[in-house]
């Protein structure tokens, strides 16, 4: 192994300039060659490969997005596509590829093992949805943006006395609307994995009221309905004025966490230290505090665990 590189895949997430860092550092530390592939597979396609330094990653690991871009490539989903990617890799020479992103990326990563170039896998996703790790890069960040607005909603709110609705991303993995609805002390935490009765909901708003309560804030995950249209029917059947919130993008962006800078560090470096040992099709996560790599194929196939206990904790506290 002489010559690595590395590149970021579908949705940015806050710590992946402190992962591209990690990796960067930890290659030069063992005298490797890196590369830096912008815009993701696109840009693999478009041989968009540049040599990296120390000095390339100085001053990054406070900044949210990714330095190298992201993009979506088509044609590299196509069988004579990621032949020509791996051509372009033997081109500049490049024996092994980090790939820092989601499950998408990671079969990317699988296909062009296959095809003989030594691959690891970073989890890159604010979403928290995959199931082999217990945290993805990201998620600590976008949980903590979520908690600031609900702050802020939460006062305006009470001001009011509304019903506030607040869409957060992740897809159909709920863990953002969980942690943040725990954290800021949400009276209802709706999620795809739990589902929720329409009519139970507005009852509890309703009995809340009556005791005197100001204000509900409820977290809405976006894999199991829209703010706005829950709002509307709350508002209906309730008669308390309602208000939705869709934070959307802003939940990728933003400095990385202290959790999230230290987590891309320790994936980075992990994920060096794996090509240097000949490994290749293998993802790096975390798993009760420590950090763990598996193959591609088994981590994409776990099926994703769902933390009834913070749930259950969620709601007793509400």
């Amino acid at each position: 192994m002489k010559t690595i590189a590395v590149l970021t895949s579908g949705g940015d997430a806050p710590g992946m300039n402190a992962a591209i860092r990690a990796v960067v550092r930890t290659a030069l530390d063992k005298n490797l060659n890196v590369m830096g592939i912008k815009r993701g597979y696109s840009g693999l396609m478009n041989g968009e490969i540049v040599p990296m330094q120390r000095s390339s990653v100085a001053d990054i690991i406070q900044r949210g997005g990714t330095i190298l871009k992201t993009a979506r490539s088509k044609e590299f989903k196509t069988e004579e596509g990621r032949k020509r990617a791996v051509n372009i890799l033997k081109t500049f020479r490049i024996d092994g590829l980090v790939v820092i992103g989601g499950d998408g990326s990671f079969r990317g990563a699988n296909e062009l093992s296959k095809l003989g170039i030594a691959t690891i896998g970073l989890p890159g996703t604010i979403d928290n949805d995959l199931a082999y790790t217990d945290f993805t890069i990201g998620f600590d960040t976008a949980v903590n943006t979520v908690l600031d607005a609900i702050n802020k909603l939460r006062d305006t709110s009470t001001s009011h006395e509304r019903v506030s609705i607040v869409e957060v991303m992740g897809r159909n993995c709920g863990d953002i609307a969980l942690y943040s609805g725990l954290a800021g002390g949400a009276e209802n935490i709706i999620l795809p994995e739990k589902g929720y009765d329409e009519q139970e909901l507005c009852r509890g708003i309703l009995e809340a009221k009556m005791k005197g309560k100001m204000h509900n804030l409820i977290l809405l995950a976006e894999g199991i309905g829209g703010a706005e249209a829950l709002a509307e029917k709350v508002e209906n059947i309730t008669g308390i004025e309602t208000r939705a919130t869709k934070l959307g993008h802003i939940q990728r962006g933003g400095s990385p966490t202290c959790s999230d800078r230290i987590l891309a560090s320790r994936f980075g470096y992990r994920a060096v230290e794996l090509l240097e040992q000949g490994k290749s099709s293998r993802v790096v996560g975390t798993r009760n505090g420590k950090v763990i790599d598996l193959d591609i194929d088994e981590a994409l196939s776990q099926p994703r665990r769902f933390d009834e206990k913070l749930y259950e904790i969620a709601y007793a506290l509400a």
